[in-house]
């Protein structure tokens, strides 16, 4: 099925948004060095869906997306970002506890890793994934965005100003 795509303006860049028509498969922090390609979603209901919903996330009135996702991924990367949908709205785990909830600690790595491809920034919620010192490690989009991000929740769920 062919991919359709939109191009959102958030307060933290420009995400490229694209699905097949029926579900959510990429959420894409642009950098610099990308440009905006063609928009060939406009009208597509799960691209104005998800828009809709990224917009009240921003604006602090959502909590939980309910557009459907779908990536294509292994049944150990399938269970990862099935977990990562489990992490409460302005809650934060530590790689080892999702390895934990996915049944082997010693699998740490490969969790990690499998957040580390995760292709719905934001959606499925891998910023919320930190370091088991409470440290601020890796995320696709740069950490200054997981920071963001994860101080936004906290603002709205506890008005706490910064959570790092």
């Amino acid at each position: 099925m062919e991919s359709t795509s939109v191009y959102y303006h958030s307060p933290l860049g420009i995400l490229r948004l694209s699905s097949d028509c029926t579900c959510i498969n990429e959420v894409h922090f642009l950098r610099e060095e990308e440009t905006i390609g063609e928009s060939n979603g406009a009208g597509v209901p799960v691209l104005q869906q998800c828009q809709e919903e990224l917009m009240a996330y921003f604006q602090g009135t959502l909590k939980k997306f309910n557009v459907p996702v779908h990536q294509h991924g292994t049944e150990f990367q399938q269970r990862v970002w099935s977990e990562l949908l489990q992490i409460p709205f302005g809650k934060t785990i530590s790689y080892l506890t999702l390895a934990k909830r996915l049944g082997d600690p010693k699998a740490i790595r490969a969790a990690a890793a499998t957040n580390g491809k995760n292709r719905i920034a934001i959606i499925v919620p891998c910023h919320r994934v930190i370091g088991s010192h409470n440290d601020l490690v890796g995320y696709a989009g740069g950490l200054w965005r997981k920071k963001w991000l994860l101080d936004l929740e906290a603002k709205i769920s506890w008005g706490v100003q910064t959570l790092f």
